[in-house]
């Protein structure tokens, strides 16, 4: 009875968490991602798995009497989803009875078959293929004729493309290091070393360096960009230094754009904007970017060849009152993060329209919520002191305010620079896992990398899938028609879908 008691108690705590749960699913779907909504819901996430698992627990030690008295308790079970329809079946036959179990008869007829379907997964099939190249030798003359030595993806490498792209995805995709992928790969009978594994990496960035060639030359065609940029630290002699990652994402779509997307990834030693001006080169297009210093000369009217012109993300303003309103429970911050939500309500419903819909949109729409937040943040700034925090997050608006206004008045433009912020978001859970860049050279290897998975999956594309094939046809790909692997061209090869 006890432990039935606490089945019902642990169920109906997990009905409230799972309410929780979808609430802040529904306030972030409504007002946009951002990193404390994240963290609200991974947390909630976290909560919810743990009394799941206790629920299950307790259920189990049970006996069966009880099972039954708690089966009507509040708890949701698990949706019987149908197994998928792709994976192979493979049956277990267990032998009928060969005698009747109540007379004792033996004259049994069938009457068909009940079958219990359960998903089980087997280990990886590791396979050494042999490329066998037979010799012939002219009788006339006596030339040995022998077919060329086939290519691989690494020269003089013993590691086949479908194993390179499952390190590649588990490092840089999944955020697994070589050294707990070698501990995997004992574990299953085949140990591979950390430096071989390392080795691997090396070359692949190398054989794969001209399509992050391509991907960033066409990033560079965009019309607008997001930047945006995270901490790594990278490790020195008896310390650790903190180096940067960038990312420049061009996303067309918001705006109807028949351009692909795509994202692409660059190291510095530090965070000097001068990295960001070498790398942009010509560009003379819209940057979509925080309000850090570094960018000014990007911005400065006398660039060459043109000045970029600045759009802020109202999402990194929002945030600052968003933070106060959370914290200190400020009437001017609540109030303000409740007129900047309602812009967002209304932007919603210009995604994915042309430029020039979208810019008629905001003018019939959100132009008058603009002009009524700004005449309230100028005369509620004016009552503040200048070192209220209120009083800066209001100030990081106003001072600039044409940038956040561009948006009025350029369709291309989105509200925030939430596109660059979702490309971010994976460094920051990988640094978790392999805690530090072991040097500049590996900075610029993960970027590179980071280029090619990111990319994939902005375009829809299995990446692990997309490199292994691209390894196997890279060799002796023409270089003229490198553009042909771009995953937005991608099309997979005959012997890769035999495969799959």
């Amino acid at each position: 009875m006890i432990l039935a008691e606490r089945a019902a108690r642990l169920a109906s705590e997990i009905a409230v968490e799972r309410l929780k749960l979808e609430v802040a699913r529904l306030r972030r779907e409504r007002f946009g991602a951002s990193s404390e909504r994240s963290t609200r819901i991974d947390q909630l996430e976290l909560v919810l798995e743990d009394l799941e698992e206790t629920l299950a627990e307790t259920e189990a030690q049970a006996p069966a009497p009880e099972e039954h008295a708690t089966s009507g308790a509040s708890r949701r079970k698990p949706a019987r989803r149908p197994l998928p329809e792709h994976l192979p079946r493979e049956r277990i036959v267990h032998p009928g009875p060969t005698a009747c179990a109540c007379c004792g008869g033996a004259h049994l007829r069938p009457l068909g078959e009940d079958v219990t379907e359960t998903l089980e997964r087997i280990p990886a099939r590791w396979v050494v293929i042999q490329h066998v190249r037979e010799r012939f030798s002219c009788r006339d003359c006596e030339t040995i004729a022998q077919t060329p030595a086939p290519f691989h993806p690494i020269p003089r490498g013993r590691a086949g493309p479908n194993l390179l792209a499952e390190v590649m995805m588990a490092k840089f995709g999944l955020h697994l290091p070589l050294h707990r992928q070698s501990q995997r790969f004992a574990h299953e009978g085949v140990p591979i070393d950390v430096s071989t594994l390392a080795g691997w990496v090396g070359a692949v960035t190398t054989a794969l360096s001209p399509l992050v060639s391509r991907i960033e030359a066409h990033i560079r065609g965009a019309e607008r960009l997001h930047l945006d940029d995270t901490p790594v630290p990278v490790l020195a002699k008896g310390k650790t230094r903190t180096g940067r990652l960038w990312t420049v994402v061009r996303d067309d779509r918001p705006f109807g754009g028949p351009e692909p997307p795509a994202a692409a990834y660059f190291y510095s030693p530090d965070r000097s904007g001068a990295h960001a001006e070498t790398w942009l080169g010509d560009f003379s297009g819209i940057v979509q970017a925080d309000a850090f210093s570094g960018f000014g000369r990007l911005y400065d009217t006398g660039r060459k060849p043109d000045p970029i012109r600045e759009a802020a993300c109202w999402a990194h303003a929002r945030r600052k009152f968003f933070e106060l309103a959370d914290l200190r429970q400020a009437p001017i911050a609540i109030e303000a993060v409740t007129r900047i939500d309602a812009i967002f309500a209304i932007e919603r419903a210009a995604n994915g329209l042309t430029a020039d819909e979208r810019c008629a949109h905001r003018r019939a729409h959100s132009a008058d919520l603009v002009a009524n937040l700004e005449a309230w943040l100028r005369g509620n700034r004016a009552k503040l002191s200048a070192k209220a925090p209120t009083s800066a997050a209001i100030d990081y608006l106003l001072k600039r305010w044409t940038a956040f206004t561009w948006f009025l008045d350029d369709g291309r433009i989105c509200l925030s620079n939430n596109a660059a912020e979702r490309a971010i978001r994976p460094i920051a859970v990988g640094r978790r896992n392999w805690t530090f860049a072991g040097s500049d050279a590996g900075g610029h290897r993960t970027a590179a990398l980071y280029t090619l998975i990111e990319t994939a999956k902005l375009n829809g594309i299995d990446p692990q899938a997309w490199l292994a094939d691209v390894l196997t046809r890279l060799p002796d790909h023409p270089a003229r028609r490198i553009d042909d692997l771009l995953p937005w061209n991608w099309t997979p090869s005959r012997l890769h879908q035999i495969a799959a």
